[in-house]
């Protein structure tokens, strides 16, 4: 049974799996519905995601997708590690532009649960690192939006010089969180 652990934000949690050692290597369970519905996590993924980033320094998000096609997101990383970042989008959420980050490695082997309503973002803080996620709807391009990783409303503080990061154009183009869609309705 994975140690499952609140982090601060309504819905986000760590989850730390058992690993099992021998000489050979080792075994893990990353993904079991039965024990996250145990612990009032109630979910179905539909699709399976991989990114390979080979320089430290590359970031990716702040990505979510809207209703009807939001997505919650259970992120590892399963080579290397990251700073791995949610925001807060719901606008009725007393957390509303909030955010929080954790380092997730392959190493420790823990994992993110990022609920609906919320932005997601990764810095890579080795070379060669891979991030594997599971998500709650499929990909929908007319649904997906970004917000800037670098939005001084959000202020979040990346563990580097963000004037030397590689991100795509698509994200440093994103919009500022005033010009965002975000989640309304209650949190």
């Amino acid at each position: 049974m994975p140690e499952i652990r609140a982090l601060g934000l309504d819905g986000v949690f760590e989850l730390t799996p058992r690993k099992f050692d021998d000489d050979r290597g080792f075994f893990s369970e990353t993904y079991n519905a039965a024990v996250l519905a145990a612990n009032g996590i109630k979910t179905t993924f539909v699709q399976d995601n991989h990114s390979y980033s080979a320089d430290v320094g590359t970031l990716r998000g702040l990505h979510y997708q809207l209703p009807p096609r939001a997505q919650v997101k259970l992120v590892r990383v399963v080579r290397g590690r990251v700073f791995d970042v949610v925001v807060d989008l719901r606008e009725q959420s007393p957390t509303f532009a909030k955010w929080l980050g954790i380092e997730l490695s392959a190493a420790t082997g823990n994992q993110i649960l990022v609920p609906v309503g919320f932005a997601h973002g990764f810095l890579t803080l080795e070379p060669d690192t891979e991030v594997s996620y599971k998500v709650g709807d499929f990909y929908s391009p007319d649904h997906e939006r970004a917000v800037r990783f670098d939005d001084p409303e959000i202020a979040i503080d990346w563990p580097a010089n963000v004037g030397r990061l590689r991100i795509s154009t698509k994200d440093q183009r994103a919009p500022l969180l005033a010009n965002a869609a975000v989640f309304a309705g209650a949190a």
